[in-house]
């Protein structure tokens, strides 16, 4: 899926300066998660926030990720995300907020998208 242009002239520069800084295999994994991302919510818009990329959904914040040297991450976990993501998300949380998925291993695809969905919910029932 081609990536939804962002409403801010300046967002897609500093997404491409963002990936092209990431070293070969996390701009991979990045890009990847974020077509996940984008798929699950077509609707969403890229933006650029704290430094890192990230979706806006109806005027509000969906998500942010981030690459890594050895893993990428998905900001923030909120409680209606967490129960999406049911036993599944245990192996990938960092901290109250985060998940992190090596790089090394598949990007459990599915289980973004579900994420993800649930975060659109969560926006739409607010």
């Amino acid at each position: 899926m081609t990536p939804r242009p962002a409403k801010s002239p300046q967002v897609a520069p500093a997404i491409r300066a963002y990936l092209a800084a990431l070293p070969p295999a996390s701009r991979r994994a990045l890009k990847e998660l974020r077509a996940v991302i984008q798929a699950a919510a077509p609707a969403a818009e890229p933006a650029f926030s704290y430094r890192i990329p990230a979706y806006r959904y109806a005027g509000r914040m969906l998500v942010w990720c981030a690459g890594w040297k050895d893993h990428v991450s998905v900001y923030p976990i909120t409680p209606a995300m967490k129960e999406a993501g049911g036993t599944e998300l245990a192996k990938y949380v960092a901290g109250k907020g985060t998940l992190r998925f090596a790089i090394d291993t598949p990007l459990p695809t599915r289980l973004v998208q579900r994420l993800v969905r649930a975060r659109v919910e969560e926006i739409g029932a607010a």
